[in-house]
């Protein structure tokens, strides 16, 4: 599925950066790709897809960069 109109990015290739480099955030997530945010309108959904290959990944109980232990975005 494309979760980012503007530069054409899939789900796939998202969860593939994840695996590949862990970026920590969005941003770092469009670098692996070759690209930049453009209208931010995927932002959402590139993180929500990050926090499930996190977990996904077996991200030990504890670590800052999990989902469960980062506080809600508002």
């Amino acid at each position: 599925m494309i979760v980012c109109s503007c530069n054409v990015i899939s789900d796939h290739a998202v969860r593939t950066a994840c695996a590949n480099s862990s970026p920590r955030t969005t941003g770092q997530v469009y670098g692996c790709l070759g690209c930049s945010a453009q209208c931010g309108r995927c932002a959402r959904s590139i993180r929500k897809i990050m926090d499930e290959a996190l977990a996904g990944a077996g991200c030990p109980a504890g670590c800052a960069a999990c989902p469960s232990q980062r506080s809600p975005e508002r």
